[in-house]
């Protein structure tokens, strides 16, 4: 299972790629992927619109109604399908 950082961390982490610090060396110092720095780099551009792809909120609402959706096919409000 993916380990989970604060939101604090992760935006101090943005903050350091922000004022130009390598992300290699950014994973080195924290002890963590350059894959993870990466992802969050990348998902901080599609949040701001700088890059295309599924924004957090935008994920967070898909979620949500999925497992509403999910929800109320197992419960009988919806049938299911075949």
């Amino acid at each position: 299972m993916p380990r989970r950082y604060p939101v604090e961390f992760r935006r101090k982490v943005l903050d350091l790629i922000e004022a130009g610090k390598p992300v290699a060396e950014i994973a080195v110092q924290l002890g963590m992927t350059a894959q993870t720095v990466y992802n969050w780099r990348n998902q901080d551009q599609i949040d701001r619109g700088l890059r295309a792809g599924v924004s957090t909120s935008e994920s967070a609402e898909l979620v949500a109604a999925h497992h509403q959706l999910d929800c109320a096919t197992r419960h009988g409000h919806l049938p299911a399908e075949h």
